[in-house]
């Protein structure tokens, strides 16, 4: 989960990542083409990247709400203390923990953000209770409601 560092990034694996944040399902092809490089070199990049890291997967964007999923949440979530088998268990379960889109980690009063999908506003109360204020490493969960969201530049492109 934590954040790794990266040597510097060249020029062109910069270009070719910005590419792929467009549209990660562009062809080898078309990515070498954008980037001015051959298709045999762009796919060994690529391959370079997946293989240090730096690309950390392909997916598919899926909006909740066509899965019958209507309300997103962030819930900010305390633990009771840091001792590691609190925090193990808490990171341990919350991935799996059903409606769960992302866990983070995250500094300040709070000791993670959750971002969480649910059919409706009752759903996401008994997820609250049922499986986070209810979890033995839980002090306290605090829930915002999400009503939209706009993906930053940075989400599309690397500079």
């Amino acid at each position: 989960m934590p954040n790794e560092r990266h040597p510097e990034l060249a020029p062109v694996d910069r270009a070719i990542l910005r590419v792929l944040s467009e549209n990660a399902r562009t062809p080898n092809k078309a990515v070498a083409e954008a980037v001015g490089i051959a298709p045999s070199t762009c796919l060994t990049r690529i391959r370079s990247l997946c293989k240090r890291g730096v690309i950390r997967g392909f997916r598919t964007e899926v909006d909740p709400g066509a899965l019958g999923l209507g309300v997103q949440a962030m819930i900010a979530v305390r633990l009771h203390s840091h001792a590691p088998r609190h925090v193990d268990a808490f990171v341990r379960g919350a991935p799996a923990l059903p409606g769960v889109l992302a866990v983070f980690h995250v500094s300040g009063p709070d000791d993670y953000l959750l971002h969480v999908a649910a059919a409706d506003t009752a759903a996401l109360r008994d997820f609250v209770l049922q499986h986070l204020t209810a979890h033995p490493a839980v002090q306290q969960a605090r829930t915002s409601l999400i009503f939209g969201q706009v993906r930053g530049a940075a989400a599309d492109a690397v500079e």
